[in-house]
């Protein structure tokens, strides 16, 4: 469970650097349905950009955005359909979309819902300790900018063979940059950097994201509700066949647990890359589909729920980025039936968006769905953060062309086959749990006892889903001692 206990002493640091800094803090509850803001801070946001680092933007941290840059309210949930002209399959594939969130992504999110019990209890002082986010990317982007808006001093860690537009961005809200030798699949030299900081440094206070039940917490709660509020307003004569997602530090998995109890129907596929198949093959590897991590199994995936393990070629989302995003392809794109305002759109999904849509289509085609079946995805981040990928592609391949268009869409996305999946039975889900022991219980110190909690007792993931309602009492009873409302 998230540790709640109260540290009184700690906590009145926090309180008077949130009276100082003029900090209010959103409830759980507020995230989900945003009518529920005080019309006070609505004012106030018709003054703030999405990006800026203002402390009211805190409020902005949910999938109701108002698409805008500047200024904006809120609306309903942000979300996408893809056509059957672009997806290839007669199912629905439905996504929500993460670019309205402010640095562009859902991460802000998951390290909301870490940093913040920690704050109103006082486990975490933001006049002496540094918030250490280790990362594969937009988590520790998140991370940093939320603690930013905190108040809160921060150590960004992630690999240093990420975009460009991660480091550059992360130098307006970081305290401090750490890379780390690899690439996205290294994600064991993040875990190392971080026990030399806890070695070498006081005052430290770390928020991995592969271990934080915050980070599931949030999307249990969040992202689960969001989900079902356009399923059950845009999808009430269809069949929720399916959730498909990319399994970075699984946190958005979390979602699924949700919506499981609300549609026990629901089959949930969680993805990787084929480069480095670790759920699919217990391997190993290095690939591009940057927003995923592996080598290991998170430890708050709750791996006796995923009933699917679909792996992606990263070579495919490579190709896809290009078709979605150069000219020739939308030109191609527009000849083949697809419709300019889906092609206008498509610079919503990120790499490994693109990624959880290849995911979307073999699921579609593994279970023959049809016209009145819904998959439903995430587009966690959008091409903005990728734009130098376009570029490195560009210069090391030459121009895109509609030959290259027409393969792309053939090949990499119409051609999409059932190769690669696997339906999981009970040992094979097993066989991917046992997959922590070594990560976490032999590397990381977490014990056996808890491991074998996961997966045989069924109170361990429900008592943390219900964390939401205390963590929501805290935040009110904090925000009143702040005095700011």
């Amino acid at each position: 469970m998230i540790d709640l206990t109260l540290n009184d002493i700690d906590l009145e640091d926090s309180i008077k650097r949130s009276q100082e800094k003029d900090i209010i803090i959103p409830t759980f509850e507020q995230q989900k349905d945003p009518t529920k803001i005080p019309s006070t801070i609505l004012k106030e946001l018709e003054e703030v950009g999405l990006w800026d680092v203002h402390p009211r933007n805190l409020f902005r941290i949910t999938w109701k955005n108002e698409p805008t840059e500047k200024g904006g309210g809120f609306n309903g949930v942000n979300y996408i359909e893809l056509p059957s002209e672009l997806t290839g399959v007669k199912a629905r594939i439905i996504a929500l979309v993460g670019k309205f969130f402010p640095t562009g992504a859902h991460k802000v999110g998951a390290t909301f819902g870490c940093l913040v019990p920690r704050l109103i209890t006082g486990q975490f002082n933001p006049k002496n300790h540094k918030a250490v986010w280790p990362s594969t990317g937009n988590y520790c982007r998140g991370g940093a900018y939320d603690a930013t808006l905190l108040s809160c001093e921060s150590i960004a860690i992630l690999p240093e063979e990420m975009s460009k537009e991660r480091f550059e961005w992360l130098k307006s809200v970081a305290g401090e940059i750490i890379k780390t030798p690899g690439s996205e699949s290294n994600v064991k030299e993040i875990f190392d950097k971080v026990w030399e900081l806890r070695r070498t440094r006081e005052n430290i206070a770390v928020f991995n994201q592969f271990e934080e039940f915050g980070n599931y917490l949030w999307h249990y709660d969040i992202t689960g509700h969001a989900i079902e509020e356009v399923v059950n307003t845009n999808c009430s004569s269809s069949n929720f066949a399916g959730l498909v997602l990319t399994s970075g530090s699984a946190g958005t998995l979390g979602c699924g647990d949700y919506l499981k109890q609300k549609f026990p129907h629901l089959k949930i596929a969680a993805g990787e890359a084929l480069q480095c198949p670790t759920m699919l093959l217990n391997g190993y590897g290095a690939h591009t589909i940057e927003g995923i991590g592996d080598k290991h199994i998170p430890w708050i995936h709750n791996v006796k729920n995923t009933d699917m393990i679909i792996a992606i070629d990263d070579n495919d989302t490579f190709q896809l980025m290009r078709l979605f995003n150069e000219p020739a392809g939308h030109k191609y794109l527009k000849e083949i039936g697809v419709q300019e305002d889906v092609i206008n759109q498509l610079h919503l999904l990120g790499i490994s968006s693109i990624a959880n849509l290849l995911m979307a289509i073999k699921f579609a085609k593994y279970y023959e769905l049809t016209e009145k079946d819904v998959v439903f995805t995430v587009f966690t981040d959008s091409m903005e953060l990728y734009q130098s990928r376009l570029v490195e592609a560009r210069n090391t391949f030459g121009a895109f062309t509609r030959d290259s268009a027409l393969k792309a869409y053939y090949t990499n996305l119409d051609g999409q086959k059932m190769d690669n999946m696997l339906e999981l039975n009970y040992l094979q889900r097993k066989r991917i749990h046992h997959l922590k022991y070594y990560t976490w219980v032999e590397q990381q110190g977490k014990g056996v006892d808890e491991l074998n909690q996961q997966w045989y007792d069924p109170n361990y993931w429900k008592q943390i889903q219900e964390q939401s309602v205390e963590i929501d009492k805290l935040i009110k009873s904090f925000n009143e001692r702040v005095g700011l409302i």
